[in-house]
């Protein structure tokens, strides 16, 4: 006896559930559009911009690297950049492209 009056009661509320799902998927579309345009896309247009940058050094130009030291670029390689720190011309160490944040170009390079 009490089966059919469950059944009855499922198939009423299955309207209901239904728009409410629509709801819930349309609220989760309109937060990841959201988290897309505000997360995503400006840190792949720093990400493009930082790659450009990486490709304009060249020798003499003035770096900052990640880690706060300020450099002079000596030497430019594929992926590897030798950078001479300091006052002291025997200070030159290697390091990766990608460790450079800033690039200030040198007089003679504009």
């Amino acid at each position: 006896m009490n089966l059919p009056i469950l059944a009855a009661e499922t198939t009423g509320s299955v309207s209901g559930g239904t728009f409410t799902t629509f709801m819930t998927v349309g609220y989760l579309l309109i937060i990841g559009v959201a988290f897309y345009l505000i997360a995503i896309r400006p840190q792949k247009k720093q990400q493009k911009a930082h790659a450009a940058m990486l490709t304009t050094i060249t020798n003499g130009d003035s770096v900052l690297t990640s880690s706060g030291f300020y450099g002079v670029v000596i030497d430019v390689m594929e992926d590897v950049v030798i950078l001479e720190f300091g006052n002291n011309k025997n200070c030159r160490i290697p390091m990766q492209k990608s460790a450079i944040i800033e690039v200030e170009k040198s007089e003679e390079n504009k």
